[in-house]
């Protein structure tokens, strides 16, 4: 398996994500779970130097951007770069972002850190999720956070558990086929993410489930919704104990372990 980068299929992507209900409840949760979480980091409302890798579209680049932040983006598909930058370069901001076009195990050797990392659905397109994770400690000043969102291998199973497709599970057969296919390589069991998250250490300080009902909803339910109905529920029900493990993401605010060596 080798990493996966979306030079190629921007578009595709754009379309089936970004301009879909999916796109806007994960923006929705993410930008929610942020304003929740980054008063731990701000204190004074000071400005944040933020790292966004992996960054897609910019989306949540922007919204940081809005905000104030120090913004580097990082992206290794130039696709994907060029469309972050004309998003980015149409807003007004005291502090230009930083564009780098490189992978994320490249990063660490840049000699820089963070108060905030974000990495949003990017771990389950790599070939080594547990390496990237302590590339990404590294990024992380001592008293920063890392937003780390990824693809969560339960809600997978689960859906497919309701639709009957036993055969996929008993032969482990859930990762995405093909080169245009959106469904990631690797989902990952969350299980395994607390333990790379430990061994990086990091310790778990926030959690949200992203679309924790909407992709399991049938027709004609799905399409008949209104979106700010769905958004209202799905960000109530987001970080609730009973549903949030079922988000098709998982997003988990990550601080430095107090006392060690990092």
């Amino acid at each position: 398996m080798t990493d996966r980068y979306f030079d190629h299929i921007g578009a595709h992507f754009a379309r089936k994500i970004y301009a879909s209900p999916k796109g806007a409840i994960r923006l929705a949760v993410l930008t929610r779970d942020l304003e929740q979480w980054l008063p731990e980091l701000n204190e004074g409302e000071r400005r944040l130097r933020v790292l966004d890798v992996g960054a897609g579209l910019g989306h949540v680049s922007e919204w940081l951007l809005l905000r104030g932040h120090q913004l580097t983006v990082s992206e290794p598909s130039t696709e994907m770069l060029d469309a972050t930058r004309e998003r980015l370069q149409a807003l007004q901001s005291a502090y230009p972002a930083t564009y780098l076009q490189v992978p994320l195990q490249a990063l660490p050797e840049r000699g820089e850190q963070y108060d905030l990392v974000i990495c949003h659905a990017v771990l389950e397109w790599l070939d080594d999720p547990a390496d990237a994770l302590q590339h990404l400690s590294q990024l992380v000043a001592p008293t920063g956070a890392l937003s780390l969102a990824f693809y969560n291998r339960d809600a997978l199973a689960y859906k497919n558990l309701i639709k009957g497709q036993f055969r996929k599970l008993k032969t482990n057969q859930l990762a995405g086929q093909g080169k245009r296919s959106l469904t990631p390589q690797q989902p990952l069991d969350p299980r395994d993410m607390a333990q790379w998250a430990s061994a990086a250490k990091f310790r778990l300080a926030g959690e949200s489930g992203v679309r924790v009902f909407y992709d399991y909803m049938p027709e004609p339910f799905k399409s008949e919704a209104k979106l700010e109905e769905l958004i209202e529920q799905e960000l109530h029900y987001s970080q609730h104990p009973a549903y949030r493990h079922l988000g098709r993401y998982l997003h988990w605010w990550l601080r430095p372990t107090p006392g060690l060596d990092r």
